[in-house]
């Protein structure tokens, strides 16, 4: 059996629209955050500037937390 695919359940944008964080819902268990930017020039869309395999949380809410914490243009 596969496991099932990361789910993005919230996304959140900067008031520029270049750049977001993803809350990303891993499986049944566990939720991590991913930093993404968008180039206007660019046709290809969102890029990840972290890993979708990062941090681990049990909760969207920690994962949220800690992207705060960590990322500090969401608090600006």
């Amino acid at each position: 059996m596969t496991a099932p695919k990361p789910l993005v359940v919230a996304s959140l944008e900067d008031d520029t629209g270049d750049r977001c964080v993803d809350i990303i819902q891993r499986g049944d268990a566990d939720f991590t955050y991913a930093e993404c930017r968008r180039d206007p020039e660019d046709s290809h869309g969102w890029r990840r500037l972290s890993a979708a395999d990062g941090p681990s949380f049990k909760t969207q809410f920690a994962a949220y937390s800690a992207a705060i914490r960590d990322i500090p243009w969401l608090i600006d």
